[in-house]
């Protein structure tokens, strides 16, 4: 399937920004395996299904995108087991709480059935892309009100 949008090219460096990239990112769905913290280069990198709210839900699409954290200094998971490395999971929400030195803090991702990751940071430098064509998708995600 052609991609009916262009492919989003995002940036996060305050609170602000990261509300709209958490926006995007509602129910991401991502492989245990496909987040990696490379302690060395200070970076954070989740592989993710992306469903396109930008685009018409009634066609339901998604793509394959990339988040980066950057100045990553510590990364903590509760409720996600790393050992499963096929394991889904869906991405509900990311916020961000300020350290008592800005502009460092702790970026919150808020998983679905309970999971959360917390991703201290020197400060907030975040990128999210698209990396492949959209594809159909028959399902909508759905919320309970």
């Amino acid at each position: 399937m052609a991609q009916t949008g262009k492919p989003l090219r995002l940036l996060a460096q305050d609170v602000e920004d990261l509300g709209v990239l958490s926006a995007a990112l509602q129910d991401a769905v991502a492989k245990i395996g496909d987040i990696r913290w490379d302690a060395q280069s200070r970076t954070l990198t989740i592989a993710c299904n992306r469903f396109r709210w930008e685009a018409d839900a009634k066609k339901g699409e998604r793509v394959r995108s990339a988040l980066q954290f950057g100045d990553v200094t510590g990364v903590q998971a509760r409720n996600l087991r790393r050992d499963a490395k096929g394991a889904v999971v869906s991405l509900m929400s990311i916020g961000f709480e300020p350290a008592e030195e800005a502009p460092a803090g702790v970026v919150t991702l808020v998983f679905a059935g309970g999971g959360d990751m917390r991703v201290s940071v020197d400060c907030l430098d975040v990128a999210l892309a698209d990396v492949s064509e959209a594809w159909a998708t028959p399902r909508t995600p759905g919320h309970a009100d």
